[in-house]
C-alpha cells in the first residue's frame, strides 16, 4: 500500500473492516482479532499503529511478521491463511495483516468463537456461531436436536398418517422399529430419538412451545402504509402444513375475486394467482433464517402483498439468480426435503420464477424482490377488478 492509502485508512478510524494494533500486544488479541474478521466479511489489522491512529511502528518487521504467521497457524483453529505487506509513513514502518473472510467458518481461539461487530471484536452468540456452521455447510440449523424436546412431543398418528401417503401403505403395515427409522432417516430425530427442528416443525404437537418464532404474523392494512394500524391481524401458529394452510385462508379473505362461468359451472378467479401466493409463503418458510427470533410477516396493503422471510440471502444466491431459476442453495435441506415430499416445492430451484411469471402472466404487474442484511421481501402489486 502506498502512503497515501494508509493515511486514508487511518484517517477513517476503526471499523467493521479495519483495526489498529501496537507491535506490544499478546498473542492472544492478535488471535482473537484475526479470527473475528476470518468470521465476518474479513478485514485489515494496522500493526504498528495505536488506538488513536498514532504511528508508532513495528522494531523488527522480519521478526514481528513471522510472529503473526505463527499466530494465524498455530492459535487460530482451524488456521487462517493471512497476507502480510509493509508499509512505510514518515520513515516509520508498519505492517499491514490482510485477513480474507475465512472459507472455513467458523474460527475459533482458545475454544471462542468470535466475529466483527462494529468496530470491535466480540464472542459470538450461539445463534451467531450456529449461522457461521451453516455458512460453510458444516451443520445446518434445521438438523439440530432440541435438547427439551423428547418423542412424546411429536405427533406420532400424525407422522403415521404421512408415513402411509408417503409410503402408500396402510399404518397396519408399519411397526414401531420401522417408524423410529424413517424418524431418523429423515431427520426428525437423532440417534438418540430426540426430536430435531424439522421434526418439531413438522409433526411436533406444540411446535411454538420450542420454536417460538416459528410462526406468521398475517395482517391486512387498509392503506399503503405500515404505519397504519392493521384493520385484522392473526398469529398463526402450529406445525408447517398447519400454517401454510391457515396462511392461505387468511389470503382469501382479503383478496379480490371474480367468478366465471365455464362449462356450465362457476369458477373463481383470484386477483392474484393463489400458486404464486402459496409459492412466496411456501419459500419464505423454507428458506428464512430460523435462528433469528422473528416471525415470518404477511402483510395485505391496498395495493400489495408483501411477504417478508427473516434473514440474509444464503451464501451465493443473488436476486438475479433466483428470477431466472438459477438458485437453489438450501439453508434448510431437511425442511425443504420435507416440503419436497408433501409436493409444495420442487429440486429445480425455479419457485422464485415461477411466481414472478404467474403474477405476470395473470395481471401484467411486476413482483419485486428486495433483499437486506435482515430479511428477504417478495412484493406482489395488487390487480383491481372491481
Amino acid at each position: 500500500m502506498t502512503e497515501f492509502e494508509i493515511r486514508q485508512l487511518i484517517a477513517k478510524g476503526e471499523d467493521y473492516h479495519l483495526e489498529f494494533k501496537r507491535e506490544d500486544e499478546n498473542n492472544d488479541d492478535f488471535a482473537k482479532t484475526i479470527v473475528c474478521f476470518a468470521n465476518s466479511d474479513g478485514g485489515k489489522i494496522l500493526a504498528g499503529v495505536d488506538d488513536d491512529g498514532t504511528i508508532i511502528g513495528i522494531k523488527d518487521i522480519d521478526k514481528f511478521m513471522l510472529r503473526i504467521d505463527d499466530i494465524a497457524y498455530h492459535s487460530c483453529k482451524p488456521p487462517v491463511t493471512i497476507l502480510q505487506e509493509t508499509g512505510v509513513i514518515d520513515d516509520t514502518r508498519i505492517v499491514i495483516i490482510n485477513v480474507p473472510q475465512g472459507i472455513q467458518r467458523p474460527y475459533q481461539c482458545k475454544g471462542k468463537f468470535y466475529i466483527r461487530s462494529s468496530n470491535r471484536c466480540r464472542e459470538a452468540t450461539r445463534e451467531e456461531i450456529l449461522r457461521l456452521f451453516q455458512s460453510s455447510e458444516s451443520i445446518y440449523y434445521d438438523e439440530i436436536p432440541i435438547t427439551n424436546a423428547n418423542l412424546e412431543d411429536i405427533d406420532l398418528e400424525l407422522f403415521n398418517s404421512f408415513l402411509k401417503d408417503y409410503l402408500n401403505k396402510s399404518v397396519s403395515d408399519i411397526n414401531e422399529e420401522e417408524v423410529l427409522s424413517y424418524l431418523k432417516n429423515l431427520f426428525l430425530a437423532n440417534k438418540d430419538l430426540i426430536p430435531t427442528v424439522t421434526g418439531i416443525l413438522f409433526f411436533g404437537k406444540r411446535p411454538q412451545s420450542f420454536l417460538k418464532e416459528a410462526r406468521i404474523i398475517c395482517a391486512y392494512i387498509e392503506g399503503d402504509d405500515i404505519a397504519i394500524p392493521p384493520s385484522d391481524k392473526k398469529d398463526i401458529n402450529g406445525t408447517i402444513m398447519q400454517i401454510i394452510e391457515d396462511a392461505e385462508r387468511f389470503l382469501k379473505i382479503y383478496i379480490k375475486e371474480k367468478h366465471e362461468i365455464r362449462d356450465f359451472e362457476p369458477e373463481v378467479i383470484y386477483e392474484i394467482p393463489m400458486e404464486a401466493l402459496r409459492e412466496a409463503v411456501v419459500n419464505a418458510i423454507a428458506h428464512r433464517d430460523y435462528t433469528i427470533s422473528a416471525p415470518i410477516r404477511i402483510l395485505i396493503f391496498t395495493d400489495k402483498i408483501e411477504v417478508h422471510s427473516p434473514g440474509r440471502l444464503p451464501n451465493t444466491v443473488t436476486i438475479e439468480s433466483m428470477k431466472v431459476g438459477g438458485a437453489h442453495v438450501l439453508r434448510n435441506p431437511h425442511i425443504y426435503n420435507m416440503l419436497a415430499k408433501f409436493k409444495l416445492v420442487t429440486d429445480l430451484g425455479s419457485g422464485v420464477r415461477r411466481m414472478i411469471k404467474l403474477v405476470k402472466d395473470h395481471s401484467g404487474l411486476d413482483v419485486e424482490l428486495i433483499a437486506n442484511e435482515n430479511e428477504f421481501i417478495v412484493i406482489i402489486p395488487r390487480k383491481k377488478y372491481l
